[in-house]
């Protein structure tokens, strides 16, 4: 298997096509700016000495060596073989809400992502444990299944948004099914299920979703981030400024309320325990301290072992492209056109 370790340097291979509309820029102000100089064929009997053919192989080089100096600091490893690796630990869903009253501001900097935050912390904490996201609004998805590979579930983590799911609403009852549906009951490890939402607007299965889940051993526990006198939800332009607040139809603002009681009714079916999320306090560590303290089974991951580093490849060939660019010049040279023979016969056939 062949992947890079760190993927997030690869978005500097942008600067290729970048360079690349730059050099050509620059070749065309070069033109320009010799054609007013003075008439073409006196511009290149004065500019004789230099070749364009090597100014082009010059680029050709730089840019060959930049793509190989990218993919080499993204340090690109093979594994050398899969294998099932043995681990203990705890399968643990998280239900994340991305209604759009996830983005009101009563908690800091918004209520979305101060969940993302926690989960990420909770990732940090990980050990073995198997974690996946679910997120859901109207619609439940899977934004990544259970994993132990927690670089992954960074990444799937940052993409969250309250335009992942399309279809408006709250049905924590669809996420409940949908984490029942991802979890492998044929394992015997212990089940978790942390729903984060602010409660609003729940549809009426939430409750049978969360009994049949708590018959089947998983444990529940809920997180409700807002205030339960309500907030707004701000309007931001493209530019990032806020311009408004939203509003209903008549016109007036629309309040989002944080809905405690039915959270709380929800982390008592499934056995667990709600949390109120504040600015202050990580709800998640509160929770992995209670989780940790599961009996953890073991349970099999087919993995790539071994992975090593290869990165070499490709910052070898940088170094020698960037050495090829620094000792070519663009200036011709006349021994090596004395044996152009094409040159050699134009000359011949001038009177």
């Amino acid at each position: 298997m062949f992947r890079f370790l760190h993927t997030e340097y690869l978005y500097l291979l942008i600067l290729v096509p970048a360079l690349i509309v730059f050099f050509w820029l620059v070749g065309k102000l070069r033109r320009r700016a010799l054609e007013r100089f003075g008439e073409k064929s006196t511009v290149e009997r004065l500019s004789e000495e230099s070749s364009q053919r090597k100014r082009t192989v010059k680029i050709l080089l730089l840019l060959a060596a930049l793509t190989f100096l990218v993919l080499g600091i993204a340090n690109p490893q093979v594994g050398t073989r899969l294998e099932e690796v043995k681990q203990q630990g705890v399968d643990i869903f998280i239900a994340l809400d991305v209604s759009l009253s996830m983005k009101a501001e009563d908690i800091k900097p918004n209520r979305l992502e101060k969940a993302k935050l926690e989960i990420r912390n909770l990732i940090d904490r990980l050990r073995g444990d198997r974690i996946g996201l679910i997120v859901f609004a109207g619609e439940a998805y899977t934004q990544f299944p259970l994993t132990t590979d927690y670089s992954a579930a960074y990444l799937f983590l940052d993409a969250v948004d309250v335009d992942v799911v399309p279809v408006p609403g709250t049905s924590i009852a669809s996420a409940i099914e949908r984490a029942m549906e991802s979890f492998d009951f044929k394992e015997t490890t212990s089940k978790v299920l942390i729903v984060i939402t602010d409660g609003e607007s729940f549809d009426g299965d939430t409750f049978d979703a969360a009994t049949e889940a708590a018959k089947q051993g998983v444990v529940i526990y809920a997180i409700g981030l807002g205030s339960p006198d309500g907030a707004p939800i701000p309007v931001y332009d493209a530019s990032g400024r806020q311009v408004d607040f939203k509003r209903d139809r008549s016109g007036n603002v629309v309040m989002t309320k944080l809905d405690e009681t039915t959270l709380e009714k929800l982390a008592a079916i499934g056995n667990g325990k709600y949390l109120r999320g504040t600015n202050a306090q990580d709800e998640l560590d509160e929770i992995y301290k209670s989780v940790n303290a599961m009996q953890k089974k073991e349970f099999g991951v087919k993995q790539f072992t071994d992975f090593e580093d290869r990165f070499q490849w490709f910052l070898i060939p940088a170094t020698l492209l960037l050495l090829a660019e620094v000792l070519t010049t663009e200036r011709k040279l006349r021994w090596l056109a004395r044996w152009n023979i094409l040159r050699r016969s134009e000359e011949e056939e001038k009177p």
